[in-house]
């Protein structure tokens, strides 16, 4: 049966629904703005925006220049002072507040990060309702893990645009929570639309935010190196994550700089296949653009028959298409495993990461294929990929040492132990792992010797919620580890140290 986009995610109703929910953040033109100096304005150079769904055109990003971030910085920061002296009571009631209104918003963030970033609807809503719930965690407990600890002053953010509201406006909320002033870019590749909505509604409930938007060649300096900013919440790539780390090396103050690993699941002397099954799609989830993604698995070489036929059976069951589309019956939005990858850029990388792959050796042992049902006839189909897979990934392929950040995995097998292990650590730290045996104290022993800042026995692993400590090994993660206790710690100062994973050392002094 044909397909159309559903009514209740038409992209100009989802538009009309902002505009009346937060009209602050358009001009008389209906431009987007930025929030600085405590108001929207301030439109800049725009930049249209298109989304991964279709193509089709969604608005303009108003790109600031260095000059107007740096206004934007100074303001941020005259706001840190008076809030640190504001009571925690007040500071709670406030965020409550916020939270209070984005909660009826939920549906409506949920239907533009469709379109935005290209999520399905569950995911979409998902990644906002963790926010809220992951913020009133705080709120409800924040007496406790504060204690006597005081704020830094100005907190600067700059997140990779795949999970802006659990893991953006979550740390957002949280570092304001503690005391601090906090400004925030939005992604260049997608999320400003929800997160406008999203800042308009928090800011009016009297919490000190600003969001601003622009290149990063343009805004980073300012955002990352400027005297005004005490804190830097990074998370992205390794390549400009290094470059931070780099820039902050003589700057004195706090950094949490998350970057991407080369998560991997190791199996040796296993036998629960149909539960791998279950894991091997739920880990499809977003078309693996997640920093805990795993892409790739070392498998027991005697055990690559039953697990080639498990990988074909789990993936060959997941759906990839138009997260838009019902069918003209009327049918429910399709329970779809992922939508499109951010961009048609990603998806062009992703082919050439794949095509690198078997010019120097590579094995392909799945290549799925897109479904015209789930796609209008004609639409532009050039950010969508469906997952593929590689055996025998040879040293000099690209792949062998870099995250793909889409749907593409690589198996190694290996016959020893010690190859396992070491085809699990290529990547010199990560931020997830996995073992899977029959022996489970084995397996124990096996992932104190993987360097990834969590192992999961026989499970995924994620970033985690409320109280569950995150952080990274290695060249995975730079800074304050976060999450629970360790995250108010990260963002605030007291009579203790500072737990993470410095170049120096693991702990950082606090100031006096």
């Amino acid at each position: 049966m044909s397909k159309i986009i559903a009514p209740e995610v038409e992209f100009a109703g989802l538009l009309a629904l902002t505009k009346q929910a937060t009209p602050e953040i358009f001009d008389h033109n209906g431009r987007f703005l930025n929030l600085l100096e405590g108001r929207w304005q301030a439109p800049g150079t725009p930049r249209d925006f298109h989304s991964p769904i279709d193509g089709s055109l969604l608005g303009s990003l108003p790109m600031l220049d260095h000059a107007t971030a740096e206004r934007a910085v100074l303001a941020a920061k005259a706001e840190a002072t008076a809030w640190a002296a504001t009571d925690l009571d007040e500071r709670k009631a406030r965020v409550q507040a916020a939270l209070d209104a984005l909660r009826p918003q939920q549906d409506l963030i949920g239907k533009l990060l469709i379109w935005e970033i290209g999520k399905t609807y569950k995911l979409g809503v998902t990644d906002i309702d963790r926010a809220i719930d992951g913020v009133q965690w705080y709120v409800d407990n924040i007496e406790g893990m504060l204690g006597q600890r005081t704020p830094l002053g100005l907190v600067s953010n700059i997140a990779s645009w795949n999970y802006p509201f659990s893991v953006l406006l979550h740390a957002v909320l949280t570092q304001a929570l503690c005391g601090n002033s906090v400004i925030a870019k939005t992604p260049t590749d997608g999320g400003f639309i929800s997160l406008s909505l999203a800042f308009a509604l928090v800011r009016r409930a009297g919490v000190p935010v600003t969001l601003v938007s622009g290149s990063g060649g343009e805004l980073s300096e300012v955002l990352v190196r400027h005297a005004a900013v005490d804190c830097l919440s990074f998370v992205g790539g390794r390549y400009n994550g290094r470059n931070i780390a780099d820039a902050l090396a003589s700057e004195d103050k706090r950094y949490m700089l998350e970057m991407e690993g080369v998560n991997t699941y190791g199996i040796w002397d296993y036998s629960d296949w149909a539960a791998l099954g279950e894991q091997l799609k739920k880990g499809y989830d977003y078309g693996k653009q997640r920093c805990t993604a795993y892409v790739r698995f070392v498998v027991e070489r005697r055990l690559f028959p039953r697990f080639l036929e498990t990988y074909w059976e789990a993936i060959r069951s997941l759906k990839v298409g138009n997260p838009t589309l019902v069918d003209k019956a009327g049918d429910a939005l399709p329970n779809l495993a992922f939508g499109p990858v951010i961009n048609a850029r990603q998806a062009e990388d992703l082919d050439r990461l794949y095509t690198n792959a078997l010019q120097t050796g590579a094995t392909p042992i799945y290549e799925g294929q897109l479904d015209d049902s789930l796609f209008l006839p004609g639409q532009d189909r050039s950010a969508y990929r469906a997952p593929r897979a590689l055996v025998g990934l040879p040293r000099q392929a690209e792949l062998y040492f870099k995250e793909p950040f889409g749907p593409i995995d690589s198996i190694v097998l290996v016959d020893r132990v010690e190859e396992l292990v070491g085809e699990m650590n290529i990547s010199n730290g990560a931020l997830v792992a996995a073992v899977a045996s029959d022996d489970v104290k084995w397996a124990a022993r096996t992932a104190r010797e993987v360097r990834a800042f969590k192992v999961g026995i026989n499970q995924l692993r994620s970033r985690g919620d409320r109280a569950e400590v995150f952080g990274g090994l290695g060249e995975s993660w730079k800074g304050a580890f976060v999450g629970g206790q360790l995250l108010v710690e990260a963002v605030t100062n007291g009579p203790t140290p500072v737990l993470g994973n410095y170049p120096e050392a693991t702990l950082l002094p606090e100031k006096p």
